[in-house]
């Protein structure tokens, strides 16, 4: 367990983000602003998820200096496109047909800021979906709701314990937060 006397913050409302801090056995409080997710056009990639996450740490302009700031973003990039979370049933439907039977990049950034310093860093991981029929993604967004998800899924829910054939990479970071990484930075702040 980390021992600290760091104020440490989580700047997300991600129940996934906060569990996986829990199970960290990092003290934490959650503090939100609200931020408008827009990015320049030309990013790419993990640039996309790497503004991102500085955009919300960015919000925070109040820091003190015990203070620590996570933030964290997580997209989903499948031919040279990315995809956020959906805007409705049609569109997450959408992006479940585009992604069967298909290997895309889940890329999860964070962002680590203090009153000083701002640290940004990602992880990308290599998924592989088996083909999805239309009744079975109907299904799963009916069931699911996966419109608070990159790429309208979570690999911990049914669609990926019955649709996903390979991961490459850190399982976490597609859940949207990679633990092993992101432990090993906090270490060098507290």
């Amino acid at each position: 367990m980390i021992k600290t006397n760091k104020n440490i913050i989580l700047a997300s409302g991600s129940p996934r983000r906060q569990q996986f801090l829990k199970e960290l056995n990092i003290p934490f409080s959650i503090q939100l602003k609200e931020v408008e997710e827009i990015y320049p056009n030309d990013l790419v990639a993990e640039e996309i998820p790497e503004f991102l996450a500085q955009l919300k740490a960015a919000a925070f302009t109040d820091l003190k200096a015990d203070d620590l700031l996570i933030t964290s973003d997580t997209i989903v990039w499948h031919n040279n496109t990315a995809l956020g979370k959906p805007k409705d049933k049609a569109d997450a439907t959408a992006m479940l047909q585009a992604l069967s039977g298909d290997t895309h990049t889940v890329i999860t950034s964070v962002c680590i800021k203090t009153a000083e310093t701002t640290e940004v860093f990602s992880s990308a991981t290599e998924v592989t979906f088996t083909n999805l029929n239309r009744e079975t993604i109907e299904f799963y967004i009916d069931k699911y709701k996966p419109f608070d998800k990159a790429g309208a899924y979570g690999i911990q829910e049914w669609i990926g314990q019955i649709g996903i054939s390979k991961i490459t990479g850190c399982y976490n970071t597609v859940v949207g937060f990679p633990t092993q990484l992101f432990y090993t930075k906090l270490l060098s702040y507290v």
